[in-house]
């Protein structure tokens, strides 16, 4: 009989998960809240430095060009966005197992680097090109399809986990995880939309603390996650031959 949890629920689940486990909840956190701050840090200066190169050239009568500058920033960006979204995978792994054996060890700076593993970084790499990809595309024709299709890619590191860990010869197709995922949100999109918005106060609080509060907001956020997606496997009935069509 098919049991889905109200977020009331859920965030009863993530809480009890936590409670007396909160230090190692917020090791766990720490690395991408740390990386997110130096990257607002690494932007913010970039910037300063851009500015003042460009307005000392004009007051010389030389016309700037801020392009290689503005290339590497970009670059320096893109790289910090890579490795903080392997790390939140990675803790995302990390709150999945937990939930699941909430007497599991957790080693928080080993943890979090999960998704680094020979076993996950490849796939893990690709999803995250992939759904990029797809949103972008998606989002060339209105922000609310594109919105809509990274709901629906949301689960795909989950499933890549679950199918990672269940695979006989440990091949698991990215695209297929992305596919599994669109079939398993069909219904349930709207709900973890809200799921997600129900989270937005904490996060004004946590950016008015200078990003302090985040240290306690991802951990809850996350097992929030985890739960739903095991409440999703527990009553999913989805066809388990894939199909490769993603849009």
């Amino acid at each position: 009989m098919e049991r889905y949890k109200s977020r009331k629920e859920l965030k009863t689940e993530a809480k009890e998960l936590l409670r007396g486990n909160w230090k190692e909840a917020i090791l766990l956190n720490a690395i991408p809240v740390i990386l997110t701050i130096i990257g607002v840090v690494i932007t913010l200066i970039s910037f300063f430095i851009i500015q003042q190169r460009t307005d000392t050239f004009y007051d010389i009568g030389i016309n700037y060009n801020s392009y290689e500058t503005s290339y590497t920033e970009d670059l320096w960006s893109t790289i910090i966005g890579v490795i903080s979204t392997l790390l939140t995978v990675g803790i995302s792994y990390t709150f999945l197992d937990w939930l699941r054996n909430p007497a599991m060890r957790i080693e928080p700076f080993k943890q979090a680097f999960q998704a680094f593993t020979r076993k996950y970084f490849l796939g893990t790499l690709l999803i995250y090109i992939f759904t990029g990809f797809f949103v972008f595309l998606w989002t060339i024709l209105l922000v609310v399809p594109g919105m809509i299709k990274a709901i629906s890619y949301s689960q795909a590191y989950f499933i890549y986990k679950d199918r990672k860990t269940l695979s006989e010869n440990g091949k698991v197709s990215s695209l297929d995880c992305i596919t599994e995922s669109r079939k398993m949100m069909k219904g349930y999109k709207w709900e973890y939309f809200i799921l997600q918005l129900s989270f937005i106060g904490w996060g004004i609080l946590s950016i008015l603390s200078l990003g302090i509060g985040f240290l306690w907001l991802n951990p809850y956020a996350n097992a929030t996650y985890a739960a739903f997606y095991d409440n999703l496997t527990e009553n999913s009935t989805f066809d388990e031959s894939v199909e490769n069509l993603l849009v």
